[in-house]
């Protein structure tokens, strides 16, 4: 089974090829281009790197949020439409669970930390058990200083992960001390690796879905939805 996996959530942009459980090809790109600029030709170039053409994928598989809105739509509709045209099934994969993937099994609590500005992340908690890797709370948009408390009130040893982990390092370091640690750069940001390994994982448990069911994961409403929503409220 070959899967390609794009992750185009925040400002990384990355794609890897697996076939089973072996990665084939992965490329990365953390440089201030648009997606809309640089994907295709990452894919193209990835596949032909390989030998490949996008009708010997057997699955297609993206990240497919909490993230930036433009960039999960640009990765899902990718994703959707090389499905589409070659008739084969997806994999939507949660960015925050495929950051916290990037992390080794190992004693601390994971938490990825995804910018969501006005000093606030996208996050979820992980632990590593003899079955794999657990998601243990909800899917949240909170204040860093409420991430923060709930990590205290759970009594957890915690490694952040993602773009939101350097920007606080110093206040994480500050109220959770020895208690936490930062991913280190290889393992930091989104992985299309990881993205490939947990679409395999689902594939395998026959958590398949045609590219007409793939949709982005905003958690939240956008900032102009909610100004809308504001304004509407105001005209009442």
């Amino acid at each position: 089974m070959k899967i390609l996996a794009l992750d185009t959530s925040a400002l990384v942009a990355a794609v890897a090829v697996m076939e089973d459980d072996r990665l084939l090809a992965e490329y990365m790109l953390n440089h201030r281009k648009t997606h809309s600029q640089q994907l295709v030709a990452m894919i193209r170039e990835v596949l032909a790197s390989l030998e490949l053409a996008p009708k010997d994928i057997d699955v297609f598989a993206a990240s497919t949020g909490p993230g930036s809105f433009t960039g999960l739509r640009i990765g899902v509709t990718t994703v959707k439409a090389m499905a589409y045209a070659t008739g084969k099934p997806v994999v939507s994969v949660p960015t925050l669970d495929a950051i916290a993937y990037n992390i080794p099994m190992n004693s601390f609590t994971i938490c990825p930390v995804m910018d969501a500005r006005n000093n606030q992340v996208y996050t979820a908690l992980y632990d590593w058990d003899e079955n794999g890797q657990k998601r243990i709370t909800d899917y949240m948009g909170i204040p860093v200083s409420e991430l923060v408390q709930l990590i205290k009130d759970m009594g957890k040893k915690v490694i952040f992960a993602g773009d939101a982990a350097k920007m606080h390092e110093e206040y994480f370091t500050q109220e959770l001390g020895d208690d936490c640690k930062i991913a280190p750069g290889n393992l930091l940001l989104q992985r299309a690796s990881s993205v490939a390994r947990l679409a395999y994982l689902k594939a395998m448990n026959n958590e398949l879905e045609s590219c007409f069911d793939m949709v982005p994961f905003y958690l939240r409403k956008s900032q102009a939805e909610r100004e809308y929503e504001k304004k509407l409220c105001k005209d009442c």
